[in-house]
């Protein structure tokens, strides 16, 4: 992987306040709640230019696209955003609290030189044209780069996480925390060693896209479009996955608008090849008591590398699925290779929702019947109350993909079904801007 240093754009603290309140998530986990709740954070937050706001009278030549340019330019110009005096690599660290643990994830971000899918950059999940298409917008309208590729590289070294750890000593350029109470530290690496030292590590690695797929792909389309010289490098967010403070967590699945829906007879067909476990309860306390075991026996069973499921369906019971017919994913995926038929979500995915459901990568792509629960915070407890108030029908609860299971499946070239993984946290976009 050839990487380099760049001149990035940031906001003036001088000028905007609070950097803090100028940067935001990736624009494809930005609600419209939260979208409303950026722009009043400040009127230079950065989602006005990833994730800006439609209105009824957008056409041609007044849209999203055209209204991010036109901050761009204008920030620019004003000296709201200033471009950095000298090339650097951004030492990006996040501090964060998850299951009374203290995790701090190092990355650092620079200028990735764009390759083909393949053997050098390798991406995990499938990705859908209506992103691709948004963001190519963007591009072509801003000539710009904002949101973050998030690449997984290995150095059992560690040889630029030491150097993230040393420039952390410095005077942070942006130190702020999230609604989540995330911290965000940025700082910038400018020595000539450091940096060829880093540049030199990458030479021989590859990486695998934790997140940012689509950025990616479109990255690639706006090169082939363009030929711009500038555009042949991607900037991206690099993370060691030899650190403690890579965290992936589940992403569940929440379902609804299923006409002649009945969970007792999913329950009865499941057993044909599942294990079913019941929780059942009669008192608040007795619920979240088998919502713990539930929990409880998941990770059990994912520790004996068996794929296992909660599921939730108001009926005063929890159930855990436990698969023991594996040879059912033979004939359901019989193209797919050993490590992609063993992992959690495609058995789901194929055994559950396309076969018993009839949700399949049509249905799952229209996005319809389908909610994708982050497991952050109350998201579970929240999952449950929709089901308890009738606006969905079913939930099904899902382990965390490991790192062992994304790098044997990149390995064979295959990506796995969307929303498979979650790295927690997100790297936020505004941080640092490429512009072309």
């Amino acid at each position: 992987m050839e990487i380099k240093p760049f001149k990035a754009f940031r906001f003036d603290a001088e000028v905007v306040g609070d950097v803090g309140k100028c940067i935001a998530p990736p624009y494809d986990v930005i609600s419209p709640e939260q979208q409303q709740q950026l722009y009043e954070k400040s009127k230079y937050n950065i989602v006005r230019i990833i994730k800006g706001k439609t209105t009824t009278s957008d056409n041609a030549d007044n849209n999203q696209y055209t209204r991010a340019a036109d901050y761009l330019n204008t920030w620019i110009k004003q000296g709201i955003l200033k471009e950095d005096q000298a090339k650097a690599i951004y030492a990006y660290v996040q501090n964060f609290r998850l299951d009374d643990r203290n995790l701090q994830r190092n990355s650092f971000i620079a200028l990735a030189k764009l390759e083909e899918l393949g053997k050098t950059v390798r991406p995990h999940e499938e990705t859908l044209e209506g992103p691709k298409i948004d963001r190519l917008n963007l591009k072509r309208a801003t000539a710009a780069k904002f949101g973050l590729v998030f690449m997984l590289y290995e150095d059992e070294k560690k040889i630029a996480d030491k150097i993230i750890e040393n420039a952390s000593g410095q005077e942070p350029l942006i130190d702020s925390a999230d609604e989540q109470n995330v911290r965000h530290r940025l700082f910038a690496i400018t020595a000539k060693d450091d940096i060829d030292t880093i540049a030199k590590t990458m030479l021989n690695k590859s990486c695998i896209i934790a997140d940012g797929h689509h950025r990616y792909e479109t990255a690639l389309n706006y090169y082939k479009e363009t030929t711009n010289p500038a555009a042949a490098y991607q900037m991206s967010g690099f993370v060691n996955i030899r650190q403690d403070g890579l965290t992936i967590l589940a992403t569940h699945r929440l379902v609804g608008n299923l006409e002649n829906f009945h969970l007792e007879k999913l329950i009865t067909v499941l057993r044909e090849n599942f294990e079913i476990t019941e929780y059942s309860f009669d008192s608040p306390q007795a619920k979240a008591h088998a919502k713990q075991k539930v929990f409880a026996q998941m990770r059990t069973e994912q520790d004996s590398d068996k794929n296992t499921f909660g599921i939730y369906g108001g009926d005063n019971s929890f159930y855990v699925a436990v698969l023991k017919n594996k040879q059912a994913m033979d004939s359901a995926a019989p193209n797919m290779s050993a490590p992609w038929r063993s992992l959690d979500v495609p058995v789901l995915h194929k055994l559950i929702l396309e076969k018993l459901l009839g949700i399949g990568e049509k249905e799952l792509a229209e996005g319809t019947d389908i909610e994708y629960v982050k497991d952050v915070g109350n998201a579970v407890d929240e999952s449950i109350k929709k089901i308890d108030t009738g606006q969905k029908q079913v939930v099904f609860f899902v382990n965390p993909t490991k790192m062992q299971q994304i790098q044997m499946v990149t390995a064979e070239g295959e990506k796995m079904p969307q929303k498979s993984t979650f790295f927690y946290p997100k790297m936020y976009t505004g941080l640092t801007i490429k512009k072309l």
